[in-house]
């Protein structure tokens, strides 16, 4: 009889809650939403033909799409260009904006936390360490094998983030199985990148100036610099990880009002966290493996669409996350590149100058911080 109570009482918190969102919305519901969806869609694509325009060599838009069409550019090295740099480039753009904004807003919503991100449970400090072990320390084992790899190559950055990814994912798997509070895995997680980080610091404090440079070179971030061979294994595994979060919008819907909530409604708390966990790790750990760790969107791409939406649910939320931040990475990548010039910028730099303040100014301007959670 409680449990009925109970269930019943949670039922008219929900359609209470769902009922001042609604009001509060200029979307009624789902109504208009699909239509601000395919909005989004619109200017992602947008977006990319623009990533495909612009650069040191500006291309026309209209030979852009003349060559994507299997048509013949005015320019030979037209086609070259789009093919061979700016399409692999401008694709893992959208793939990673995708998954951080969605790992993000997974993230969120596991540990209720606004400020909690993709990295929260140390997958970037493990791929950091990865990378940091190999350029720090292979150099010093075999000059050799250094030189071979060209300064530790692509090929050579993306195995070694992935292990050591892969490696705090395993054990973050492992530890959500085991703990029974979010919070607690929260803390584990935090704890897991303060150690890396540690290792990686005086792995640096130790190593001479080349392998230094070359380790920073990574952290600064790019989509550059991933092959179509390596786009057969990035792009599966991003799309296996945002499947699996749709597969989970219902527990993270029955997460927004805390575990009592979702656990009161039949959901199995241990193995939903275990699955939302896996997805977000994932996505994050591809993305920091192949693009280097990128700040920022993983944090405030969840915000923007909460505040465009006005919605905590993540029927739309995540299609928008995976939208928005698309959008989000192929614009900081074009900033990046300073269209017209020879000139390539941080663009970790590039997400935080540009997008810390809009987001701080929307917050602010919409009162975000009052029901981060719709709730």
């Amino acid at each position: 009889m409680h449990q009925v109570e109970s269930e019943l009482r949670m039922a008219e918190i929900t359609r209470s809650t769902s009922e001042t969102t609604a009001a509060a919305s200029p979307w009624p519901r789902l109504g208009l939403r699909p239509l601000a969806l395919v909005v989004m869609f619109g200017v992602v694509v947008g977006a990319f033909l623009l990533s495909l325009s612009l650069g040191s060599v500006r291309i026309p838009l209209e030979q852009v799409l003349t060559i994507l069409l299997g048509g013949e550019a005015e320019r030979a090295t037209w086609r070259t260009i789009v093919f061979d740099f700016r399409l692999p480039k401008a694709l893992t753009a959208t793939l990673a904006g995708a998954a951080l904004g969605v790992s993000g807003l997974q993230m969120q919503t596991l540990f209720r936390n606004p400020l909690a991100d993709p990295f929260v449970l140390g997958v970037s400090s493990g791929a950091s360490l990865g990378v940091a072990l190999v350029v720090l320390t292979v150099g010093a084992a075999n000059n050799t094998l250094l030189a071979v790899a060209g300064l530790l190559g692509n090929l050579s950055l993306v195995a070694a983030a992935s292990l050591g990814a892969g490696a705090v994912l395993i054990l973050v798997l492992a530890l959500a199985r085991r703990v029974q509070s979010s919070v607690t895995l929260l803390i584990l997680g935090l704890m897991i990148g303060y150690l890396t980080s540690a290792i990686v610091s005086l792995l640096l404090y130790f190593s001479i100036a080349e392998r230094i440079q070359a380790y920073v070179a990574w952290s600064f971030g790019s989509f550059g610099g991933v092959t179509w061979t390596q786009m057969r294994v990035l792009a599966p595994t991003i799309l296996a990880g945002l499947l699996l979060a749709l597969v989970l919008t219902k527990a993270l819907n029955a997460l927004l009002l805390g575990e009592a909530y979702a656990r009161s409604m039949g959901l199995d708390i241990r193995r939903a966290r275990v699955g939302i966990v896996a997805s977000g790790a994932v996505l994050a750990g591809a993305v920091t493996a192949f693009c280097g760790p990128i700040a920022f969107l993983g944090i405030a791409i969840p915000h923007l669409c909460r505040a465009l939406l006005r919605s905590a649910d993540h029927r739309v939320l995540i299609p928008a996350c995976a939208l928005v931040g698309a959008t989000a990475a192929l614009l900081a990548d074009l900033v990046a590149q300073a269209p017209g010039t020879n000139v390539v910028l941080p663009l970790n730099a590039i997400t935080a100058l540009v997008g810390a303040p809009v987001v701080v100014w929307i917050i602010l301007r919409r009162g975000v911080g009052r029901g981060t959670f719709g709730v």
